[in-house]
């Protein structure tokens, strides 16, 4: 169980409100992290589809779509047709399948899947900076303060974000962790990145793995995920048992650096040794017809390869998409 350390302010049951909080912010989407993993587990070890007691579904993984902008809610999943019209929008609305849920009219075949949805109508974070905002709905906790832009991961702010929390409560296995980050982190003008992206006070080893990477691309690979013709299998572990031995001596010298090397050399090493890991990256096993309905840009062969991933075991993708050009 995760806990963190902080004001001895209690809650009227006697929980500090940080313990009240240290499962993270996927509970605002109704998902408990350690009833995931319960679920998960009893589901391999009963055949099971997942645990269906009162309160939790059958979810074994989550796919994170985050859009830095994007089309206004009333356009949206919140249109207002009773507004004045310029409140209204240029759009109107369509009813969907679950009465009384209307969506916007550029939503057909969505409003025929609402009754699978589940529609937040009410999420507010009361700070009117993009970033700061942002690491409040990325990991559940304000921003200290509120309301401030290209503000970046420093003390007091940080709260893991939900894939290292997924990370701390679930191993990783066969070559892939369980929360990936892709096709790049989320950032302002000028490449500044968002704070809560990263594990924070849980500590690097935590981080969700960032691939930065362009699956829309026809030589599109993730660099290194193969072994060189010239390197058999029995090499491959001599160097992993010489780096192990760098590792040792590097630590001597600067344990700081020596643990950031450390974690970029496992991760590494993990995924040329796993052949789940390199089967879920080849995207060009998918028919032109999915890979056209997904959209041949970044963020559309983002999200088919997040549905590989988690096809592969991956328990949290979280997909970004952070610049309009990237959607022709």
């Amino acid at each position: 169980m995760l806990s963190f350390t902080d004001s001895p302010l209690a809650l009227c049951d006697g929980r500090t409100r940080r313990e009240a909080l240290r499962v993270g912010g996927l509970s605002a989407l109704g998902l408990n992290l350690a009833g995931l993993n319960a679920s998960r587990a009893a589901s391999v070890s009963d055949g099971s589809a997942g645990d269906q007691s009162p309160g939790f579904g059958s979810a074994k993984s989550v796919i994170l779509l985050w859009l830095l902008g994007g089309p206004p809610q009333h356009e949206t999943w919140d249109p207002k047709p009773l507004a004045p019209q310029e409140i209204r929008g240029e759009y109107g609305w369509i009813e969907s399948v679950v009465p009384g849920l209307r969506v916007g009219e550029l939503m057909p075949r969505t409003a025929i899947h609402t009754d699978k949805l589940s529609v937040l109508r009410a999420v507010v974070t009361k700070d009117q900076a993009h970033s700061s905002s942002g690491y409040q709905m990325l990991t559940g906790v304000p921003h200290q303060p509120l309301s401030q832009e290209n503000v970046v991961s420093k003390a007091p702010n940080l709260s893991p974000s939900h894939g290292a929390i997924m990370r701390a409560l679930r191993p990783d296995r066969d070559g892939l962790p369980s929360a990936i980050t892709l096709p790049k982190h989320i950032a302002n003008d000028g490449e500044i990145i968002w704070p809560g992206q990263t594990a924070g006070v849980l500590g690097r080893q935590y981080d969700p793995w960032l691939i930065t990477c362009d699956p829309s691309q026809a030589d599109f690979q993730i660099p290194d995920l193969s072994l060189p013709a010239e390197i058999t299998g029995a090499r491959f572990g001599a160097r992993r048992q010489l780096l192990e031995s760098l590792d040792t001596v590097r630590q001597q010298a600067d344990l700081v650096s020596a643990n950031r090397f450390s974690h970029h050399a496992r991760q590494a090493f993990d995924m040329l040794a796993g052949k789940a890991a390199r089967r879920a990256f080849e995207i060009g096993e998918e028919s032109a017809t999915v890979r056209e309905r997904y959209g041949r840009n970044r963020f559309g062969q983002s999200v088919l390869l997040a549905r590989r991933l988690v096809e592969a075991g991956v328990s949290l993708v979280q997909v970004n998409w952070s610049k309009m050009e990237e959607i022709p």
